[in-house]
Parts: structure tokens; C-alpha cells; sequence
């Protein structure tokens, strides 16, 4: 999830080990267009490792972590999977043995739709009216833009692009499906993904 985007890569790993774990780390980091400055994780070990720190570090990208029982440290990544990733796949538990095709249809179907397709809402800074010298933040509804706007709205958007990458061909992905085909599409998929699931997982 990055922060000033909210653009979300959704992945699943076998289970959570450096051996599962890094390759898909390696493919979520390809699937966001511009460039990554930061990578902050919880504490777990299975991301403060000599493995994940060597890649970080090849890619020149500073890591940081969050501190101990300290749970806004990762407060926009716990509410999106709250508000995407429980919702589409449920609390339940999952075969270890789906995760591969769990991950193709994030890959294919919802990383697409949640950054072409999928408003979020933006936080407007104004001045507190009731307290002099705070700032206030309000969430208007003409603040809800996709991802993608909102990377294509700050300014010099296309210095911070991965080389290869251009606004104009997101965009044309962007819209090959309306926002209702995309969802449509999504949902299809999500049901033929859990037929193949022997329990529905919510």
C-alpha cells in the first residue's frame, strides 16, 4: 500500500516464510508503476531478514519497521485489508495449497480493479475553526478518486514513474473496461475462484 497514492498490491504466499515470501515481495514491488523510496513492515521475521534487506537495499529502497504493540504504525494497511481483503476473501482459513491461484487472481483481476477502478477517499488539511493554529482534515466526496488519479494529479507525476512506465498507458488500461465491467469481471472471477475452493471462506 503506498501512502501517498493509496495504490494496493494484494498477494498471497504460501505460507509466510523468506523462501515463499521474496519472490512474491519481488512481484508485488513490479506491479507498482513508479518508483518504491520506502518499504515499511511489521516485525515479523519473515520480513526483517538478511534476504528481504539485500533486495531492498539492491533496489535502493530504505526499510523501516513498526515499533512494538504499536498498531497505527501500519494503520492504512490494516484498515484496507480490512476493507478489501477480509471482505473479498473472508477470516477463514484458506489451503495452503490455493495460494498460487489466490495470487494469479489478485494479479489478473483485483490489483487492476482496486488502482484503475476502485475510488478512495483523500483527507483535505483546512484550518480548525474551533481551534486557531490546528489543522482539521475532512474527507469530501469530490475527494474520492481512483489511485491512479491521484497519482496522475501530483505534480510532476511522470518523474516518479518506473522507467517504461507512462500516465498514457495506464490510462489505456484504465479504461479497456468501464468501472461496472471491471467489477462485473472481478466478481466473476472471485466466484469461479471459490468453486474451485472446497469451502466458501466467508
Amino acid at each position: 500500500m503506498d501512502c501517498v497514492t493509496q495504490w494496493e498490491v494484494v498477494a498471497t504466499v504460501q505460507t509466510i516464510s523468506e523462501a515463499h515470501l521474496l519472490p512474491v515481495i519481488e512481484q508485488m514491488l513490479a506491479q507498482f508503476p513508479f518508483e518504491i523510496l520506502g518499504f515499511h513492515a511489521d516485525n515479523g521475521s519473515e520480513y526483517v531478514n538478511h534476504q528481504v534487506a539485500r533486495m531492498l537495499d539492491k533496489l535502493r529502497i530504505e526499510f523501516t519497521r513498526s515499533r512494538p504493540r504499536r498498531s497505527n504504525d501500519n494503520g492504512l494497511a490494516e484498515t484496507k485489508n480490512g476493507a478489501v481483503v477480509r471482505k473479498l476473501f473472508g477470516y477463514e482459513h484458506i489451503p495452503q495449497r490455493h495460494a498460487v491461484r489466490f495470487n494469479t487472481f489478485c494479479v489478473e483481476y483485483l490489483n487492476p480493479f482496486l488502482n484503475f477502478h476502485r475510488p478512495c477517499l483523500f483527507a483535505t488539511d483546512k484550518p480548525d475553526s474551533k481551534k486557531p493554529g490546528r489543522i482539521k482534515r475532512v474527507y469530501r466526496a469530490k475527494d474520492a478518486i481512483t489511485p491512479l488519479d491521484k497519482l496522475a494529479s501530483l505534480p510532476g507525476a511522470k518523474t516518479f514513474l518506473r522507467e517504461g512506465v507512462t500516465l498514457e498507458d495506464l490510462y489505456e488500461l484504465a479504461t479497456a473496461l468501464t468501472d461496472v465491467q471491471a467489477g462485473e469481471e472481478l466478481h466473476e472471477a472471485q466466484l469461479a475462484l471459490f468453486r474451485r475452493v472446497p469451502a466458501r471462506t466467508g
